[in-house]
Formats: structure tokens, sequence, C-alpha cells
């Protein structure tokens, strides 16, 4: 399985670690760390999200969570399509 982000999602992780960043850039390593081994864990078990209850397919949008972290994704036949990636405290992220 092959793990592909879309643009807004590289936007969200760059956006999160740089907000972390000001405060803490250890922390915002680690947590940027953190996220990007969780997403590859995908590769093995691509359905180990939770499905998206109002997403048009519910199987195959689904929400991984890692932390306080949601990451939103697309399972197709060959690939994993990141799709965004936002904080538990933030608006949940349109698709």
């Amino acid at each position: 399985m092959k793990i592909d982000y879309s643009p807004e999602s590289i936007e969200d992780l760059i956006r999160l670690r740089a907000f972390i960043e000001t405060e803490n850039p250890l922390a915002a390593r680690r947590i940027a760390n953190t996220i990007l081994e969780g997403v590859d864990k995908l590769k093995i078990f691509p359905r180990m999200g939770l499905p998206v209850h109002l997403a048009p397919d519910p199987e195959l949008i689904r929400d991984l969570y890692i932390g306080q972290y949601i990451i939103r994704y697309l399972v197709s036949e060959k690939r994993v399509y990141i799709l965004r990636i936002w904080h538990g405290k933030e608006i949940e992220k349109d698709l």
C-alpha cells in the first residue's frame, strides 16, 4: 500500500508544526514524527482508522487518531490518500 498526501494535508502538517514550534521546537519535531509514523502504519493496516459516518462512503473515508491529532484519509485499492490533518480542538476540516 502506498501513501499519498494531498496538498492540503501537507499544509496542515506544516501549519501544526509551525504553531507548536513557537512554544517548543523539540515538541514540534516529536509530534510531526509521531504523526508521520502513525500514518506509515496505514501501509500495513489501511482500515485501522474509524469510518467517517457523514462521508458518502464511510468505509473508504476514515479518521486515524494519533494522540490529539486527527488524520482523515481515503482508502483505495492500492493507495491511502491523506486528505487532512488537524488537532482535536480545531474545527473539523472539510474534505
